[in-house]
């Protein structure tokens, strides 16, 4: 004989549609500030090739001017300046209104300052130091900064010798 069984409890189903509650779990649990923070740390990559070391940083908006490379006590030092654009909008209209010195003259309209509503990119001083192994050839380091990568090279040393077999006599 077959036995029966009845579910007794209502239906388990959610409340709400299946979409919403994923959209719900996916939606990104940090909001993002409403104003950049005034230091960052660029994102880089570094490759190895055949000839040495490549270094790559990612500057969107840097002019070259911007960044400083220097090599010190064994440390490649990347440093440099991208302004937001807020604070560069508020320093170009403040010289034009402290320009007018009587009233009776007509400033110029300047149109006002953004205001930032939501940041998901950086703005401000960045900093970034990579201890360079022995082999490195410092001498011949170059840079190149184009469509907002920076790309070090980092040549090997040819001269020095990094391993070396001794025979047992």
């Amino acid at each position: 004989m077959a036995t029966l069984l009845y579910n007794t409890r209502p239906s388990l189903r959610p409340s709400r549609a299946l979409s919403t509650m994923l959209a719900d779990m996916l939606r990104d649990p940090q909001t993002a500030p409403a104003q950049p923070v005034p230091t960052f740390t660029p994102a880089a990559d570094i490759l190895e090739t055949a000839t040495g070391f490549e270094l790559h940083l990612a500057l969107p908006g840097v002019k070259k001017d911007a960044v400083h490379i220097d090599f010190l006590d064994g440390q490649l030092v990347v440093s440099g300046d991208r302004p937001n654009p807020a604070a560069v909008a508020k320093a170009a209209a403040a010289p034009a209104t402290e320009a007018s010195s009587t009233p009776a003259e007509a400033a110029p309209e300047t149109p006002a300052a953004p205001t930032f509503r939501r940041t998901e990119t950086n703005y401000g001083a960045f900093n970034r130091r990579f201890r360079l192994p022995e082999t490195v050839n410092v001498k011949a380091i170059g840079a190149e900064l184009t469509d907002g990568i920076l790309r070090v090279t980092l040549p090997f040393d040819t001269e020095k010798v990094t391993t070396q077999h001794i025979e047992i006599r």
